[in-house]
This record gives structure tokens, sequence and C-alpha cells, in this order.
């Protein structure tokens, strides 16, 4: 089993997965970054960033709590969603794979969105952002129209399945915080990454005959595999 690495060029990340409730279940806040922004133009996703000497200093060098407070700076930031960074419940940790030059590890948190829900956004690099049913937006990505990282649609499909914002949270934190070391995979299939409990995952081959736990690009879209191994968890919380 792969172990998150003490690699000097990972970024230690923080986001928050912002939850409201809706006549339909709940909802998620989504930000759309600037098409011309460098990294992740164009892309949506959960207000958060890297966290900054004074996320540290606040928590006088605690990880986590440096964490919580970045993620509730970010959400303000973003968004002008104030959080108290105390009530967030810790969701996982990602991990950006190897093959990348650009790297974090990024603790993620779900939180109830304040009674005020009007959100505020800079125009520069955030461009749009949008309340979404987690089904609707899980539906929109698979039909191309909303483009998300790997992190962000499993997390969204790991929150499929509550009744109300207030279930989420609490189921969240009943539950052991995954630490997700995700793998490239070059397959005919298309680029994708492998997650532990995949054939490929230990050697890098992609093609390693066995089980499957991976998502695919497919034009545009990620697509779970999760094949013969009932034994390993699914990232995205499904039976």
């Amino acid at each position: 089993m792969r172990e998150v690495p003490a690699d000097k060029q990972l970024r230690t990340a923080a986001t928050v997965i912002l939850l409201r409730d809706s006549g339909g279940g709940p909802e998620v806040l989504l930000l759309q970054r600037n098409k011309a922004v460098q990294f992740a133009g164009g892309m949506w996703v959960f207000p958060g960033g890297s966290l900054d000497q004074e996320d540290w200093d606040a928590a006088e060098g605690d990880e986590e709590q440096a964490a919580r407070v970045a993620a509730a700076r970010e959400a303000l930031e973003e968004a002008d969603m104030a959080l108290d960074p105390d009530t967030l419940v810790h969701l996982s940790h990602w991990t950006t794979p190897e093959a990348e030059k650009k790297r974090f590890y990024t603790w993620f948190f779900v939180a109830l969105a304040p009674a005020a829900t009007d959100v505020t956004i800079d125009g520069s690099e955030i461009h749009d952002h949008e309340w979404i049913g987690i089904d609707a937006a899980v539906a929109r990505h698979e039909a191309g129209d909303m483009g998300f990282f790997p992190p962000t649609i499993m997390t969204l499909r790991a929150l499929r399945g509550y009744l109300s914002a207030e279930d989420a949270v609490i189921g969240v934190a009943a539950q052991q915080p995954p630490v997700i070391f995700p793998v490239v995979a070059r397959t005919d299939e298309g680029f994708g990454i492998m997650f532990a409990g995949d054939a490929g995952y230990d050697s890098g081959d992609a093609a390693a005959p066995g089980p499957r736990h991976r998502v695919v690009m497919d034009n545009g879209v990620w697509r779970y595999q999760y094949e013969g191994d009932p034994g390993v968890p699914r990232i995205d919380g499904g039976a």
C-alpha cells in the first residue's frame, strides 16, 4: 500500500465543500475558475487553495488546524462565505499523482453553508458560481457540461444519497477519512488514474491483469471503473 510521501515539492492545500438544503435535497457550491488562469482554467471547483503562512501561524503549526483555517479563509475570499474553522468536518485527503509537475496534498472538508448564502465572487480568478444539486452536478459532468478534476467528481459521487445537508455532514463525520494517493494510468482506453486495489496500482502498469479501481478520461468525462475486488473500498462510497 502506498503512503503519502514526504516530498518537499508537495504543497499543503485545503478545500471545503459547502452544502445547503433545497427542495430536491442537498446542494453544493461550485465555483468556475477563469479560463485564462494557468492552473485549472475553466474548471469547476470547491473553494480552496494552498495554505499561507498566516494559516500556519494562526494554528500554531498544527497542520489540521492550519488546513481548517485555510479552507475557511478561501471560502471567504473566493465566495464571501464566512465559516468557523472548528465546524468543518474532515472528509478526505487527496495527493496529486507523482507524474504531475504541480503537486498538492489537500485536506477536504465539508460544512453547512452560512444562513446567508449570497455568494460574491471576484470576477477575476473566479468567473462564475452555482448552487447545484449533487446528482445534477454529477449528471452535468457525465453529459460533458461541467469540467471537474478527479477529486472533485469523486467527492461529489461520494456525497450522493443524503436527504439533507445536515445528514451529509453527520454521515461524513461518522466515517474514517480516506487518504487517496492516485497513480497515473495510460491505457488503450485513454488517460486515467488508478486507486488502491487496482491491479496496476503498485507497479504503475495500467495493463496489468486483475481488479480495476480507476477513473479514465472519456471525451472530457471521468468514467469510474470498479471491478473484481469487493474487499476494496470504493472511492465513490458506493456498495
